[in-house]
């Protein structure tokens, strides 16, 4: 990293800014980011100069268009450091959702003349196209997360990686199990911790929007989910929600799909 004042970056690509959104929201922080880094690029906020040189970029959106493949490998290019912010970046995000189906299909229903439409035939992950250096998962990533990643990069130490799940964050705010106490289907065992378990917190259950924990024991989800009254295709729809190009989810609802649970198929 260069001995000047750290560039900053942030870029956007097919999302809905909710991951901006939480930069933008980290209050006095905020202020004080720019005593830290030179913020060159951040067009939710003001300064655009997307060709610029940076030490790093936050990168939030999938890639879904042909533009969009050109415009990431030059970021890659631009920058030392490259972090995918949010699902649609580290996942493919919910415009993925068309990836199970046929999107030429889908623009003929919504459009009248799809053929003027350039996309491509998926939504992916920035990491599907280039090299990425550090992932925030979230949907949207949160304002803590944020300002952590950024003070660990400034100091030159290798942020801590959330492995655990959501189930952990739960014990930890002392809150009655969403899944076993309150019976609501919850994808809290299988889905890492970074939210503050914020749906369990309000009685509702987990949507999986942090993406996959380190371990994803759909087998034993769907038990308790047919206790619950809910087949094997309501799982695999919640696995196949907002982060359902991550390899452990889409595997997952694909196996329920196929109603198999061999690790292996």
């Amino acid at each position: 990293m260069s001995r000047q004042k750290p560039k900053l970056a942030v870029h956007k690509f097919s999302s809905c800014d909710g991951c901006q959104l939480a930069l933008l929201n980290l209050g006095e922080p905020l202020l004080q980011l720019p005593a830290l880094v030179d913020i060159v690029h951040f067009a939710e906020a003001g300064p655009s100069d997307p060709a610029a040189k940076v030490d790093i970029s936050l990168v939030e959106g999938s890639i879904s268009t042909p533009e969009d493949v050109q415009r990431i490998q030059q970021v890659r290019e631009n920058s030392e450091i490259l972090v995918t912010v949010g699902a649609c970046a580290t996942a493919g995000g919910v415009q993925a959702l068309a990836n199970f189906a046929n999107r030429n299909d889908w623009m003929s229903a919504v459009y009248t003349e799809p053929d003027q439409i350039e996309t491509l035939q998926t939504s992916n992950a920035i990491a599907d196209y280039v090299k990425v250096d550090w992932e925030l998962q979230g949907c949207p990533i949160n304002s803590r997360q944020v300002i952590g990643l950024l003070r660990d990069l400034l100091s030159g130490v290798r942020p801590r990686e959330e492995l655990q799940p959501v189930c952990m964050e739960c014990k930890r705010k002392g809150l009655i199990c969403t899944l076993v106490s309150l019976g609501e289907p919850c994808m809290g065992p299988v889905t890492r911790a970074g939210c503050g378990a914020l749906c369990p917190a309000a009685g509702r259950g987990c949507y999986g929007c942090y993406g996959p924990a380190e371990q994803v024991n759909d087998a034993s989800l769907l038990q308790r989910f047919s206790q619950l009254g809910l087949d094997r295709q309501a799982l695999a729809r919640r696995f196949h929600f907002i982060v359902n190009q991550a390899p452990a989810f889409k595997a997952a609802g694909e196996r329920l799909k196929g109603g198999s649970h061999d690790r292996n198929a």
